[in-house]
């Protein structure tokens, strides 16, 4: 028999965490708990629900068909007991608790340190955290409290803002010669994404320059642009190259890009005063951001 009434709300955040995680190692840090503490507190809601949660594999913690109908009715709690939060809030004025915004490494390493800097001169007991992946964060696992896309999600109950446009161009040390035209990027080496590990069409780039390979490649934007540093060219948004100052824009009558950052949430976020004006702070400091730095390439 399954006693939810002995349930402890502490060890359904920790069970979460598990889920989210899918092991305890990547739990523990979250909870500030160590491994060892994480597997007992869900063996002992396991035995309170009476029922296994999770399987064990050699890769991490799988949820059972039990473990996945607890979670979501655990999910349904923790935003009731969030909406009691902001009732809290609203009473108390500023902003405060966590929030984790995931977003892709080029949007995290040059515009939301300065994003999150700014929001929280305003709300100092605000805690902001920056989850910077070379994939999609996944906000049904509630990876993140929001996340920032470079294409709208087509699927799931999820809340998707457009925050602004952004541009690309192609840029090189600026102690080399420039390339007259596109033809001349064939005996250049070419900067860019790993081809295999792209997560979103918008970031596929090689189209544009008609060139068949790339010579030196990471997953990772801020490698890129340490490599743009050795030498060779690449796509380097507008917003990061103030950040390199050795770099320079090239081919800019001939290439150019423009892609777009989308805020994405929960649809059921939507009631959360808080998490709403969170997300309009961030809409408006990244478009801010995005324009402030762009006006400095030249």
């Amino acid at each position: 028999m399954q006693r939810f009434d002995a349930v402890n709300w502490d060890d359904v955040r920790v069970f979460l965490a598990v889920a989210r995680g899918e092991s305890l190692s990547r739990a523990a840090p979250v909870l500030k708990m160590d491994a060892a503490t994480v597997g007992r507190r869900v063996a002992r809601l396991e035995e309170s629900v009476g029922g296994a949660l999770f399987v064990k594999s050699p890769t991490g913690y799988t949820m059972t068909e039990f473990g996945q109908r607890v979670f979501e009715r655990a999910i349904g709690a923790e935003e009731v007991l969030s909406l009691a939060f902001d009732e809290g809030q609203r009473q108390g004025g500023g902003l405060r608790g966590q929030i984790r915004i995931g977003a892709p490494d080029g949007c995290a390493n040059f515009l939301l340190p300065q994003v999150c800097a700014r929001i929280r001169a305003d709300n100092p007991e605000l805690e902001l955290q920056v989850l910077a992946l070379p994939r999609v964060v996944n906000l049904s696992k509630r990876e993140a409290d929001m996340a920032i896309t470079v294409s709208p999600p087509q699927a799931g109950r999820l809340l998707v803002q457009k925050i602004t446009d952004y541009r690309l161009h192609l840029a090189m040390r600026d102690d080399q010669d420039s390339p007259k035209t596109k033809a001349d990027l064939k005996a250049r080496t070419i900067v860019g994404y790993i081809p295999d590990m792209i997560f979103d069409s918008e970031l596929d780039y090689l189209g544009e320059l008609g060139a068949g390979t790339v010579q030196m490649a990471s997953n990772s934007v801020a490698v890129q642009l340490q490599m743009l540093r050795q030498g060779g060219i690449g796509f380097v948004h507008d917003f990061a190259l103030p950040f390199a100052p050795e770099l320079v824009r090239t081919l800019t009558h001939e290439i150019s890009l423009t892609r777009a950052f989308y805020l994405v949430r929960h649809a059921a976020d939507r009631r959360s005063e808080r998490l709403s004006r969170i997300a309009a702070l961030l809409q408006r400091e990244i478009r801010s951001e995005v324009m402030r730095l762009e006006a400095q390439v030249t």
